[in-house]
Order: C-alpha cells, then sequence, then structure tokens
C-alpha cells in the first residue's frame, strides 16, 4: 500500500540518521557499486562543481528551473537550481578522493563522517520530469500525504506524493536526504496507487 511504502520509506532513512553503523553495513555491501551522493558544495559554485565533474566522468544531476523577474521594466528569466548548495552526483563512495578535491565540493552529504546514497527512485523521479520539459518549481519539503505513481503520458512512472487540488493534482518530488522538493501539477486521471517498498530502491538491502 502506498501509505505503507510511505512509512516505510521515512522509517528507513530515520534508522540509517540514528544508526550510522547501519549505513556503514550498506556501504560495505555495495563496495565497488556506484551509487548517487548529495554533494554540498559552496554558494553559487552548482554549476561549476557538476561541469567539472562531468569533466572527470562522473554523471550528476543538477535540476534547474526558469525565475522570471522584472529588471528596468522588462521582464527577465534566469535558470536557477532548484536546490542551491546541492549537487548530485554519481560515484563510488569507497573511492571519492577526485570528488573530494574538485573545487567548490564542501564535503558528501550523510549522518557524521558517513556520506549516504540518495534512493535511485527519487533522482529517477527528477530526470524523468526534467525530461518532460513541464514547468517545476521549488517548495517546502514535504512529507505527508498520499504517495502516488503516474501511470501513463511523458511522467509514467514517476512516483512522488500529492497535495491535493481541483481539478488537477500537484505533485510534489522529493529528495528525503536532501529535505527538499518540487512542484509540477498532472491531470488526476493519470495518476494511481504506487506499489510496496522495494528496499534496493532506497540502499537498504
Amino acid at each position: 500500500m502506498c501509505e505503507d511504502r510511505k512509512r516505510a520509506s521515512v522509517s528507513d532513512y530515520e534508522t540509517l540518521l540514528e544508526a550510522p553503523p547501519n549505513a556503514a553495513a550498506i556501504l560495505q555491501q555495495r563496495a565497488g557499486s556506484p551509487q548517487w551522493f548529495a554533494l554540498v558544495v559552496k554558494p553559487r559554485f552548482d554549476k561549476a562543481v557538476a561541469r567539472a565533474l562531468e569533466l572527470k566522468g562522473y554523471e550528476t544531476l543538477l535540476p534547474l528551473y526558469t525565475k522570471y523577474h522584472r529588471y528596468g521594466g522588462r521582464l527577465k528569466s534566469s535558470e536557477l537550481p532548484l536546490f542551491p548548495g546541492y549537487v548530485c552526483c554519481r560515484f563510488d563512495v569507497h573511492s571519492r578522493l577526485p570528488i573530494l578535491t574538485t573545487p567548490g565540493v564542501i564535503h558528501v552529504l550523510g549522518a557524521g563522517n558517513m556520506p549516504l546514497p540518495v534512493p535511485d527512485v527519487e533522482i529517477n523521479s527528477l530526470q524523468t520530469a526534467i525530461g518532460a520539459r513541464l514547468p517545476i518549481q521549488p517548495i517546502a519539503f514535504i512529507s505527508n500525504g498520499e504517495r502516488v505513481r503516474i501511470s501513463s503520458g511523458v511522467l509514467a512512472g514517476v512516483e512522488g506524493i500529492v497535495l491535493k487540488s481541483k481539478p488537477s493534482l500537484r505533485l510534489v518530488l522529493s529528495v528525503t536526504l536532501l529535505q527538499r522538493s518540487v512542484l509540477l501539477e498532472i491531470d488526476r486521471d493519470q495518476v494511481g496507487p504506487c506499489g510496496p517498498l522495494e528496499p534496493a530502491q532506497y540502499g537498504l538491502s
């Protein structure tokens, strides 16, 4: 059930954050296997860090959104990070020195000195939403509400938390570790209940 999945995902992350030895065991089991991690970067270094890591051959995710503002009586737009101060990167946590020595990178987000991976399902949902070129915007992190999966259209397979509104649904895609969310709107008939929690998606298998 969706509600069970939501409780399980939150509980699993609380377990990781409260018990770093469990996180260490998880990372040890997946040694040599690249995972997604969130990097804390210096202010306004988001784009520079992402470019530098890509030049080193790493896969990165720096979701952007368009913000409009008036300047001198003219409407202008800017491409800004959805999650300022963070860049997501996929790498082997046991070989992270090239990541940490990249100019602008402060550290890998985690519990104390233990990096924690970002679940693949959250990264995949963001990548799909960005690829669909739908308007998205940052909002405050949402941890409650109904979790659903989009069943049709270009966002099929994307999961998120719903904020109910009429006539459409406002769907929130969250990155739990960052405590950040983005908002998009979708037709109600494109959404259905999600399946059971897959532990492997959250790095817990």
